[in-house]
């Protein structure tokens, strides 16, 4: 949302202080130490448990040898695992704050912490190798290859009377200091600057450097300055990578301005950069802090998981997919089973072999449907310009092929691997509001309520809980074909800051297949305007055949770029037809106007394949797996809905909404569960499902006995898997997958 809020904290509430040590772990916060008031420094260690705002004063115990850690400022503190590591600060050698005698510090100290809440206490690690010389204000980070896997803590610049530059690496396994050699260009000399972890990276930005004059360095107090240049250490080759360079020119402010003092949080790939002082008044109490917000896209975002599906009717889908952090939107794709009429009509793209997974069970009175009469494509579509159908605007166009970047009729140059440019580093307007002026903002088609995690109960402490998914129809479920609609059922509520947690439904489906070997698409990052779509259309069937085509000439077709994370699906974009074979090899194809394109409807019976890929300022990142959903055929009942799961002592009861059922009442139910069997073994995304009850009643009870053998499934979080499908004159309609949430304990004790 882009908005801060003030929390209503409540226990010890520390004093407010400056230049302390700050860690999350987790869903708390430890700070220690920090500037009180002038001269007046402090040692005391807090706690915060973010997830209740509950502030806690903790007293850890002493080393068994020497003594705890002096109150200071600017020192590092920094977390790897359960401890923390205390390294130097700036101290006052009089016992009188009036009387500031500074004394700068190199000392180390080590903190374990207790697993949640709490701390054991603090030791003084013997160390080999030569201490970094004291300093304050500096920075330490703690990196640790994947190859190799031993933690090693980076220091780096800080302030001793002058400011400094050395780089200083120690080896946390056998507490060894050393000096490592390193490439490229050192950065100036600097305090109050910030290092964050991101890859392999530490990214430099911002702080006190001295003044050149000539060419010279001055190392006189009065001819330092802020700076705004950023850069990176490559931590695995020891390398500095300049990015913004200290003379470079931000005549159109696309940049964050120069400062020190500021903060920096990484979140996943994307570093956040808040505040600071601008420096640029040299009295202390002229300084002008900043109040403005920048992030940095570091690289293109990972691939989101696989398309869930929520609802399917006859010629549409309600599909969700899990967030990714920090993205802009995200681009949904599908290619369909069924021919496709191309833009003229003479062409057809895209008829692979049916592929659509079947969950065998131990019993299945689901019957096939008769095959149906193949469905004309209705006409297709052009949606005119319009400023309320606008999901990419006419104005940008987004070249794969050139580096070239065109925002809104403005021609830049993409960003070089060491240079920054405005679609990178994106800047949020002033500290109250945010409006996103320089980011993306890309149209949602449709949104979802806001879903929010909790802890997952026990088996044996469940009760009664609710679950109103918006699954109603989802494919139609047969012995050779199964698609369902899934819930998970969160069956605890807890309570954070006076509001109640509510239960959580996710949705999702088994039907997948790799994508070995489909490419990404990269774009750069584009500007997008914000409106709202309006898919309706009449449809007429066509007067034309349409020409089978061969599988490798398969095409996905947009569905639309989408802020949010979830989407109703009835139809797609066709690309004209000179620009289907470029774009179906991912090069040199350009993000096109949507308004301008024709659209093409869903239709009864079809199996479609989706993917999705998540969207940053670095451009469009890999796709995700492919999923497949088929649209249901008109006349079978529907999947029951509002599923509730009761916990008694020795069963659960199950019990759900009958569905709608076009031809004639319902005959009977079916419920299943799955079970542990061999064939999971060899292919674990195969359930296998034992029915446990068949009848007119719209509930049931599933015993201790049946649940001893049911199968827990970790394709996401821990569930037993219940499957519910109804019958009429048609035959079985499509199943509601019911997914009871366990915790790792009653996981692994079945």
């Amino acid at each position: 949302t882009n908005q801060w809020f003030l929390p209503a904290v409540r226990g010890d509430i520390p004093p407010g202080c400056a230049a302390h040590g700050f860690v999350c772990d987790g869903t708390r916060i430890l700070v220690f130490g920090g500037m009180v008031e002038y001269g007046r420094y402090s040692n005391d260690l807090y706690e915060l448990q973010a997830s209740r705002w509950l502030w806690k004063k903790v007293k850890p115990q002493a080393p068994s040898t020497g003594s705890p850690p002096c109150p200071r400022l600017g020192h590092s503190f920094s977390l790897y695992g359960n401890k923390c590591y205390l390294f130097g600060g700036l101290a006052n050698e009089s016992e009188d704050s009036n009387n500031n005698v500074p004394r700068y510090l190199n000392d180390f100290y080590e903190l374990e912490l207790q697993h949640g809440s709490g701390v054991v206490g603090w030791s003084v690690p013997v160390t080999k190798g030569v201490l970094p010389s004291p300093r304050e204000s500096h920075t330490a980070i703690v990196y640790c290859r994947k190859d190799i896997g031993s933690p090693k803590m980076y220091i780096f610049g800080g302030m001793c009377g002058c400011r400094l530059n050395d780089l200083w690496e120690l080896d946390i396994e056998t507490m060894t200091w050393s000096r490592p050699e390193t490439k490229g260009t050192v950065p100036l000399p600097r305090s109050l600057h910030t290092a964050n972890v991101i890859g392999n990276k530490m990214y430099i930005f911002g702080g006190w450097v001295p003044q050149s004059t000539g060419g010279e360095i001055s190392t006189h107090d009065g001819e330092w300055r802020c700076t705004g240049s950023f850069c990176y250490l490559n931590l695995d080759t020891t390398e500095w990578i300049g990015l913004i360079s200290d003379c470079q020119e931000d005549k159109s402010n696309s940049l964050p301005g120069p400062r020190a003092g500021h903060c920096a949080v990484a979140v996943g790939t994307r570093l956040y950069i808040w505040s600071g002082r601008d420096g640029y008044r040299k009295a202390w109490n002229n300084q002008v802090c900043c109040k403005d917000l920048w992030y940095l896209d570091t690289e293109k975002p990972p691939a989101p998981s696989q398309v869930q599906l929520i609802r399917a009717t006859t010629n549409s889908f309600q599909v969700k997919w899990d967030e990714v952090p920090t993205v802009e939107g995200y681009l949904l794709q599908l290619h369909a089973d069924s021919p496709v009429p191309s833009v003229t009509g003479i062409h057809a793209a895209g008829v692979p072999e049916t592929s659509v997974l079947s969950s065998q069970g131990g019993s299945s009175p689901h019957q096939s449907p008769q095959s149906l009469p193949s469905v004309p494509y209705p006409e297709v579509k052009v949606d005119h310009p319009s400023p309320t159908n606008n999901v990419i605007p006419n104005n940008v166009q987004v070249s794969l092929s050139s580096n070239t970047l065109k925002v809104e009729g403005k021609e830049k140059v993409a960003a070089s691997e060491n240079q920054i440019t405005q679609e990178m580093m994106k800047k949020h307007a002033d500290a109250t509001g945010f409006k996103e002026s320089n980011a993306p903002s890309l149209l949602p088609v449709c949104t979802s309520s806001p879903q929010t995690s909790a802890n997952v109960g026990e088996l044996h402490d469940l009760d009664k809980r609710t679950v109103n998914p918006d699954a109603s129809v989802s494919g139609t479920v047969s012995s050779t074909q199964s698609m369902v609609t899934q819930q998970a059922v969160k069956t605890e509520s807890s309570s954070t800051n006076g509001a109640v947690v509510k239960d959580e439904t996710s949705l999702t489906t088994f039907n997948s297949k790799s994508e070995a070997a489909e490419t990404a698409c990269t774009v750069p990052s584009t500007r997008v305007n914000t409106g709202q779509t309006n898919d309706s259309h009449s449809s007429k069937p066509p007067q034309r055949q349409m020409a089978p085509v061969k599988t490798r000439d398969r095409q996905w077709y947009d569905v639309g770029i989408f802020k949010n994370n979830s989407a109703v699906v009835s139809q797609f974009y066709l690309l004209p037809e000179e620009t289907m074979s470029a774009s179906n090899k991912m090069e040199s194809a350009n993000v096109p106007d949507y308004r301008l394109l024709k659209k093409q409807d869903l239709f009864p019976g079809t199996v479609y394949r989706f993917r999705v890929a998540a969207i940053n300022g670095c451009g469009v990142g890999p796709f995700s797996k492919i999923s497949e959903f088929k649209t249901c055929i008109p006349g079978f009942p529907g999947a029951p809905s509002t599923v509730k799961i009761t916990k008694s002592v020795d069963c659960i009861h199950l019990s759900w909404e009958p569905p709608a059922s076009p031809s004639g009442n319902i005959l009977e139910y079916s419920a299943y569960l799955a079970i542990r069997s061999t064939q999971l073994q060899e292919n674990p995304s195969q359930l296998v499902f034992m029915r446990i009850y068949c009848g007119l009643k719209t509930s049931c009870v599933v015993t201790a006995a049946q649940l001893s053998n049911a199968h827990v499934d970790y394709t996401s979080r821990p569930a037993i898997v219940f499957r519910i499908s109804a019958k009429n004159e048609r035959g079985y309609g499509p199943a509601t997958q019911v997914r009871w949430l366990q915790d790792l304990k009653t996981s692994s004790s079945k």
